[in-house]
């Protein structure tokens, strides 16, 4: 399928996988139209994507957390370019904290930004796409939605749900005949964004970036081959599919792995950090970046299968260690 020309909308497009994902697009000759509620960012995004070939950008500043605003957001892109083909919920917060500590205002924060962002976003897309006779809807989601974390209950919760609504979407689909119509989820290992660095955080100590570490860029290609060639769900990164695969195959060893990488590798040992909201209820400040410096543009396919062996052995140690303990 050519994908010149076709109208995508991406939440969350100030920076990280939006930001990758809208520039994807626009080097494919899409007219790309940019939402989250950074404004100063979003133009910053819109700028790099006229660079290619181009396209045709809209700016939209939008909290999707606001039903309307969401609405909106899709009647805008129709008013524009007339229809909308793709349209990618990518948008996401983060809490990091023991589920006692994490205040409920931010527990409620991740999954309003996360779910429900979601369901407005597909609510606003599947009416357009349902006219048209086609489209592609893709949320993208995480591994944490086949194997939820420790000290990350908000987002582990919310990737579950959207693993929910696009399976529940497509069995709706599929019962009502409707061909022309696609929904994908994405789920991304560990990426190199300023995610982690926006997060809330109340564990007293830094979050870091669980390695290995993928690249933004490897996530938009996987999302921009969905509307080429659609599936029901990618996993992005090889350790995150070899996890998804253990958790499938034996959930329980999967846990136990998820725990000790998480505790071991995902929250640092020698540097502490105070309690902070993050970017949760005010956005961060400057014109966003694609990645956050956790170096997942610089490793090699190498290293990443070193890795992947790696995590094996790992989650081949918790299998003996339950054996033995069973």
């Amino acid at each position: 399928m050519r994908l010149r020309d076709h109208v995508v909308v991406v939440t969350g497009a100030s920076s990280g996988i939006g930001r990758a994902t809208a520039e994807a697009f626009a080097r494919k000759g899409c007219a790309v139209v940019l939402a989250a509620r950074r404004e100063e960012a979003l133009e910053a995004t819109a700028q790099e994507c006229g660079k290619h070939r181009g396209a045709r950008t809209l700016v939209v500043p939008t909290d999707t957390t606001d039903v309307g605003a969401v609405e909106e957001l899709a009647a805008r892109a129709v008013r524009e370019f007339g229809r909308i083909d793709v349209w990618v919920n990518n948008a996401a917060v983060n809490a990091f904290g023991r589920f006692e500590d994490v205040p409920i205002e931010d527990f409620r924060k991740v999954l309003d930004v996360n779910v429900m962002g979601y369901v407005y976003g597909a609510r606003a897309a599947l009416p357009v796409m349902r006219a048209q006779g086609r489209g592609t809807l893709i949320n993208i989601s995480s591994v944490a939605g086949a194997v939820a974390q420790p000290y990350s209950h908000p987002y582990s919760m919310s990737k579950h749900a959207v693993q929910g609504l696009g399976s529940s979407l497509r069995q709706q689909l599929r019962v009502e005949g409707v061909k022309g119509i696609h929904v994908c989820t994405v789920m991304p290992a560990t990426i190199d964004t300023p995610h982690f660095e926006q997060a809330a955080n109340f564990t007293g100590r830094r979050v870091l970036a669980m390695p290995p570490v993928y690249s933004p860029e490897r996530v938009a290609h996987a999302v921009v081959d969905l509307v080429r060639h659609p599936r029901r769900e990618v996993v992005v990164g090889p350790a995150g599919k070899a996890l998804v695969r253990q958790a499938r195959r034996s959930p329980a060893v999967a846990e136990r792995a998820m725990a000790r990488q998480t505790d071991k590798t995902h929250l640092s040992h020698d540097e502490a950090a105070p309690a902070t909201h993050g970017a949760l209820h005010v956005p961060a400040s400057g014109e966003g970046a694609v990645h956050g410096g956790w170096g997942g543009r610089r490793r090699t396919a190498l290293r990443r299968t070193a890795t992947v062996a790696l995590v094996g052995a790992g989650v081949a140690a918790a299998g003996r260690r339950i054996g033995r303990t069973a």
